[in-house]
């Protein structure tokens, strides 16, 4: 049984060529005599700096635009050729693709939810669980999820005694940024059956303090608080996540890639594209579930909305972390054995690899300890091996730590890619100093060392913040929240980490043919930003914001901050 999704290979040289010769043929219509009757179109964005996603063959400072794609691209001549319906002045600022994110996390959300991205110390998490609680009446579960010790200015983790005193009468679970940890409180411990006794679930920790008590996080199997939790109905869920969807637009983000969707995600997710709605264009990972994976792949093939599509499957190897549970090769900093865990029996990680495989699938697999990325890259490998596919793209999901040169070489000569989170380098600083040293905290996310060995690399955002921004920021300076550099023989140019947030994610995504790049033929999804991010001051790039977001060519998010830039028009 195979299943290809109407995927059409697509090799990078061939997008490049495709794209160079558009380009020629764009900028030949300047040699067109200046009074020849005018082409209508949709819209003509011009005076503005212009990142094409290639080496542009001339300046490029003007964009055509029909029917929702590029036809066009120069300077300001093009007034001439064309008669526009809209005509927009950029005000010099830059233009690029839109951002692809090729992973990041995105759940509708019922009303007892609280959204900690955000928050700044633990007395702000207790205030909004209050107000949470006082909306809701006693008895009501409270639900929240994203906050971080690293970014409270207590510089700890919320207790349960913490929710406690801010929710008596509730019980009260808020998972951490990440996803990887809890924390919980004692009603919501006590009907969990869980108490200072309880031993430790496999796979996963309940904390104690130094007297032996519960602290009330949980970490990995979190799962056994957040299950209770009663569901939200269908119209809250709905609701929610077409807002969250909607709201990429606000980030720049034209196409994502939704990493770990169970079949009742699956369904929402339908839901919200199936009314024709202005939404970015999805791809949906889909959680590992043995056999029945396969049948949800043919059931959905058939259904597929135009703007929504299935991707590669999501398979876990490891944890991460924030617990921490990634599976690493040498103990921890500070611990004589603890190295983390897989998440499954390796005969079982095999299996699933193996039969995604055979399957025609693509495979995305959680691997964030260098242990858990050396015996990923074996499976797939074996299973590529055993089962040959041309241009399959399977990638592993995070790769945070450097495994060994001989693993990244394999990687690069078999194909495997890497969706990397270099932003984690930035928002989880005080994880990696807390669990890594030496080489392993230097070269934590490493972006050039598997660019080196040949292998292809999107960045993404995973919702340690959901950003562009800001893994742009960090894959550029390597800086952490206090200012530290890490491994700087591991940074991207601004450019590299421009074109793996788009054109490298839609390669994964088998699209770019039509995603990633500003070109005749493509998709007109661009993001114009408030400054020019490859002649600023790299240190400045977290200044950097998003002016307007065009998807389909149609203007579908424009900043009331944003004021036109006074420049001279060419």
């Amino acid at each position: 049984m195979a299943f290809n999704n109407e995927r059409k290979p697509g090799l990078k040289q061939r997008a490049l060529k495709r794209l160079t010769a558009a380009l020629v043929v764009s900028l030949g219509h300047f040699a067109i005599d200046s009074y020849a009757e005018k082409t209508p179109i949709d819209l003509l964005l011009h005076n503005g700096t212009v990142f094409t996603g290639a080496d542009a063959i001339e300046p490029v400072s003007a964009i055509a635009v029909h029917h929702g794609k590029i036809i066009a691209l120069g300077d300001h001549s093009l007034i001439n050729l064309y008669q526009p319906n809209k005509k927009i002045d950029l005000g010099c600022r830059f233009i690029m693709p839109g951002f692809n994110d090729s992973h990041l996390h995105l759940e509708g959300q019922s009303s007892r939810y609280i959204d900690l991205n955000k928050v700044t110390s633990v007395s702000e998490i207790m205030r909004l669980v209050t107000a949470k609680a006082e909306n809701l009446g006693d008895g009501e579960w409270i639900t929240g999820y994203g906050w971080s010790e690293d970014a409270l200015a207590e510089g700890r983790k919320p207790t349960k005694t913490d929710l406690d005193i801010a929710a008596p009468n509730n019980p009260v679970v808020l998972t951490r940024a990440g996803a990887h940890s809890a924390v919980a409180s004692s009603a919501a411990l006590k009907l969990a059956g869980i108490t200072a006794a309880s031993p430790n679930p496999e796979g996963g920790v309940f904390e104690k303090n130094a007297a032996g008590k519960l602290t009330g996080i949980i970490r990995e199997r979190h799962g056994l608080v957040t299950s209770l939790v009663p569901p939200p109905s269908d119209a809250e869920i709905q609701a929610s996540l077409k807002t969250q969807v909607r709201a990429l637009f606000e980030l720049g983000i034209t196409s994502y890639t939704n990493a770990s969707t169970d079949p009742r995600e699956l369904a929402q997710f339908a839901g919200i594209y199936s009314d024709g709605s202005t939404l970015p264009r999805g791809s949906l990972q889909l959680l590992w579930q043995g056999d029945n994976t396969l049948a949800l792949y043919r059931d959905f093939a058939s259904q597929e909305p135009s703007r929504l599509r299935l991707g590669a499957v999501k398979i876990f190897a490891d944890g991460g972390f924030t617990g921490p549970a990634a599976f690493t090769t040498k103990p921890y900093k500070g611990e004589a054995t603890y190295r983390g865990s897989l998440n499954m029996p390796k005969s079982e990680l095999q299996n699933a690899i193996s039969v995604a495989h055979g399957a025609g699938l693509q495979l995305g697999v959680h691997a964030i300890g260098d242990a858990a990325i050396d015996l990923a890259a074996d499976l797939i490998a074996a299973a590529l091996e055993s089962t040959p596919r041309d241009d399959h793209r399977h990638y592993l999901n995070h790769f945070s730590m450097m495994p060994s040169t001989a693993t990244m070489q394999k990687m690069g000569r078999m194909g495997i890619a890497i969706s990397q989170q270099p932003n984690f380098t930035y928002t989880l600083e005080g994880r990696y100093n807390a669990y890594l040293d030496g080489k392993r905290l230097q070269h934590n996310n490493p972006l050039r060392s598997p660019m080196d060995n040949g292998i292809r690399l999107a960045i993404s955002s995973d919702i340690l913040p959901l950003d562009p921004i800001v893994g742009i920021y960090a894959a550029v300076t390597r800086r952490g929240m206090s200012g530290a550099v890490y491994g700087i023989a591991e940074a991207l140019s601004v450019s590299e980490a421009l074109k793996a947030y788009t054109a490298e994610a839609a390669y994964l995504n088998f699209r770019e043919t039509e995603l990633g790049f500003i070109a005749p033929g493509y998709r007109a999804d661009m993001v114009v930003l408030s400054d020019n991010p490859t002649t600023m001051n790299p240190d400045q790039l977290l200044e950097l914001s998003v002016a307007h977001t065009f998807f389909n060519g149609e203007l579908v998010y424009s900043s009331s901050s944003q004021q036109p830039t006074q420049c001279l028009t060419n």
